[in-house]
């Protein structure tokens, strides 16, 4: 099931600039926002665990984001 809202997607595009969206299109942004969220928090969850922590704290997203986007 998916975790974001196509009406949050909308909202990104149209605040990107997109005047009219197709359906399809919002639902190909969205399987692939989620499909990189998931690799980043994975990642976040590694980080954790390797400083010692059960917690995942906002620095362990941000250098797994870092690390996976670049």
């Amino acid at each position: 099931m998916a975790e974001l809202k196509l009406a949050q997607i909308e909202r990104i595009m149209r605040k990107a600039g997109a005047q009219r969206i197709s359906a399809e299109a919002k639902e190909a942004l969205r399987e692939i926002l989620e499909e990189i969220a998931l690799e980043i928090a994975g990642l976040a969850v590694e980080i954790a665990h390797h400083a010692g922590r059960k917690g995942v704290q906002a620095e362990d997203i941000k250098l797994a984001a870092k690390q996976l986007l670049g």
